[in-house]
């Protein structure tokens, strides 16, 4: 009987395993879900937006932020004619001792320590020879006195060594003195200076920024820099520094932190939170 003939071996298939093409099957349709999630304009990842930033603005949203804080001006304008910072000061010096004074302070507490002060400190290089001890005790009053202590010694020294015991007028000058972060070098630069080089951000406009919305931060975000940016695209550059004292002089009388008075505002028909508040 004939042996029969030996078959070649097929070759062994290569069969994807179980778990790997489950493992693929759920990336591709991952990837698909994110796909019609950005087409249907979805929360798919490339499609969000962090909430409350820049990324969230759009022309038509920025012309109608705008043209609200046009209106806001206007009549801050109407209600309070001229207004200017409520420090007491009669020299650049003092408004920058001043304004460092009034962190975690009311501008009623600095002033009433100041005519004392001012008279016995007349020029940086005053400041910088005290001893800390002294002038703490001078400025305690005001509270955080020793950290008020050494930003004050340090941006004098710093005046006395690099700038010729002047007060600098440059954002970048201002900005290397010690205890002096945009805040402050905008009440300088704006008050004593004329020139308008950013928006001063204190708690006061913060609060009303985000009340009227006149920022893109969320309502949690305090964040100063950012606050100050928005406005800064939204008010004419002309007007920063008024902005900034009318609206701060506006929250201590009419929008308080605890308890603002929509029925006796001015601002009501403009603001988004009126008589939401009370």
């Amino acid at each position: 009987m004939a042996k029969r003939a030996k078959q070649p071996k097929r070759p062994a298939s290569k069969k994807p395993s179980r778990a790997g093409g489950r493992t693929r099957t759920k990336t591709v349709q991952k990837a698909a879900s994110r796909k019609a999630a950005v087409t249907r304009g979805g929360t798919g990842r490339k499609a969000a937006r962090p909430r409350g930033s820049a990324a969230g603005r759009s022309v038509r949203s920025v012309a109608t932020l705008r043209a609200r804080a046009g209106n806001i001006l206007a009549e801050l304008k109407r209600t309070y004619g001229p207004v200017s910072c409520a420090l007491h000061h009669a020299s650049a010096l003092e408004l920058l001792v001043a304004t460092i004074l009034s962190a975690q302070s009311t501008d009623e507490n600095v002033n009433r320590i100041t005519p004392e002060l001012f008279a016995k400190y007349r020029t940086p290089e005053d400041y910088a020879a005290v001893s800390a001890e002294e002038l703490e005790k001078d400025v305690y009053s005001t509270g955080f006195y020793r950290q008020k202590t050494k930003s004050i010694q340090g941006a004098c020294r710093l005046m006395v060594e690099r700038f010729e015991g002047h007060v600098p007028d440059t954002m970048e000058d201002l900005l290397a003195l010690p205890g002096v972060a945009r805040k402050t070098a905008n009440v300088l630069l704006g008050t004593w200076f004329g020139k308008n080089e950013g928006v001063v951000v204190d708690t006061h406009v913060g609060r009303l920024s985000r009340r009227m919305g006149l920022t893109w931060r969320s309502k949690n975000d305090k964040d100063a820099v950012k606050i100050e940016a928005d406005l800064m695209e939204l008010v004419p550059q002309e007007e920063w520094a008024y902005f900034s004292h009318a609206m701060i002089h506006h929250g201590r009388t009419v929008c308080t932190a605890r308890k603002p008075d929509c029925g006796a505002c001015t601002l009501a028909s403009l603001c988004p939170s009126a008589g939401t508040l009370e």
